[in-house]
């Protein structure tokens, strides 16, 4: 049964203590896993991953009308506007491949700074004794879509995918297993799938992507919580391409999880604010889910409040008998941290409307 309310990673407030607190006394019971709110340098979210990349002896930064200096990525990291470019990088003439490597990422440090802050409010007792301590990571190959220039995807993609879970290693062997949740965040690949961006993998987009998200959730040790994060994107509050329906998702999710060889916890899928016709969702009754598995629609939005979130139930409800919890599409990020206390509460709301749609009374 359904927690009830997913965070999906980020929430802008000034630090992962803040986080905590507001999540906990907003939500209360109805929040089984609980993120750090990717606070600091990770408000763009990959964004952070940027200055690797600069100062890597095997990438330059590729010519680009924009996005040509230190000063550009360091306006890329903070997503301060909407109107900025994004910085590509291209592997140096002559590097080999073959022979490169990446070092710290920054997700286990961050994690295990943030899971001394958890740990410590849990065992006060200021966080319930059943919530997990959530990590939300991206897809090793998402920073790459999003950063690097298309000829060199696939050629850094084994050095910086080992890399990432080596970061996966590290943050298990520190945290109690069950006392922890694994988010992979699958956002830039849908972009591929629906044919928005160029790709490497030739016409059979949907397998390659399959294939290396299923492989990175089988990296997560069976005895710690998993889940899956798939995404549009929320760059300038803007998808990077507007579903038709969620068809590719419902592909996608049913996909991977034939291809997880371990059991997936939860998974959470978007909902555009201005999708509450019954075609958006008609897709979901092809959903193959676990009985194990969670699923968190992403229909909170703070523009449109409760009475949008209670037509977006309603539709989804008649597509699916299948229970399910509510977040907001891409999390709280990259919006003012005044506006938090009252999503969060927006929150708590909804998931009281999508109980009563399960119990029938609405």
């Amino acid at each position: 049964m359904s927690a009830g309310v997913h965070l999906v990673g980020s929430v802008p407030l000034e630090s992962t203590e803040a986080v905590f607190r507001a999540a906990t006394t907003a939500l209360g019971d109805l929040i089984g896993r609980l993120p750090d709110g990717e606070t600091g340098d990770r408000t763009g979210w990959v964004g952070f991953q940027l200055p690797l990349l600069q100062n890597h002896p095997d990438f330059v930064m590729a010519p680009r009308p924009g996005a040509e200096s230190a000063d550009d990525v360091e306006k890329a990291i903070r997503a301060e506007s909407e109107d900025y470019e994004v910085p590509v990088f291209r592997l140096r003439d002559g590097a080999d491949p073959a022979r490169l490597t990446f070092g710290d990422l920054g997700y286990a440090r961050a994690a295990l700074d943030s899971w001394k802050v958890f740990s410590a409010m849990q065992d006060a007792g200021e966080i319930g004794a059943g919530v997990r301590f959530q990590v939300s990571l991206p897809t090793p190959l998402a920073p790459l879509l999003l950063f690097v220039d298309e000829r060199d995807h696939l050629r850094a993609e084994p050095a910086y995918r080992a890399a990432m879970l080596r970061e996966l290693d590290a943050i298990c062997a520190a945290v109690p297993h069950e006392r922890l949740a694994v988010q992979w965040d699958v956002a830039p690949e849908l972009a591929l799938i629906e044919r928005a961006w160029p790709s490497v993998f030739g016409e059979d987009v949907e397998r390659e992507v399959v294939d290396r998200v299923a492989a990175v959730g089988a990296a997560v040790p069976d005895d710690v919580q998993l889940g899956f994060h798939f995404c549009y994107g929320d760059l300038g509050h803007q998808h990077f391409v507007e579903p038709a329906d969620m068809r590719i998702l419902v592909d996608l999710c049913t996909a991977v999880r034939r291809g997880v060889p371990r059991r997936i916890d939860w998974v959470h899928m978007p909902v555009p604010r201005s999708r509450d016709d019954d075609a958006y969702f008609a897709p979901l009754r092809d959903l193959e889910l676990d009985g194990a598995t969670e699923l968190f629609l992403g229909l909170v939005h703070a523009t449109d409040g409760l009475d949008g979130a209670a037509r977006r139930i309603a539709a989804a409800r008649r597509a699916t008998t299948t229970e399910f919890g509510v977040g907001t599409e891409c999390g709280l990020g990259r919006r003012a941290p005044e506006s938090v206390p009252a999503l969060l509460d927006l929150h708590r709301a909804a998931a009281g409307l999508a109980a009563e749609a399960r119990a029938g009374r609405r």
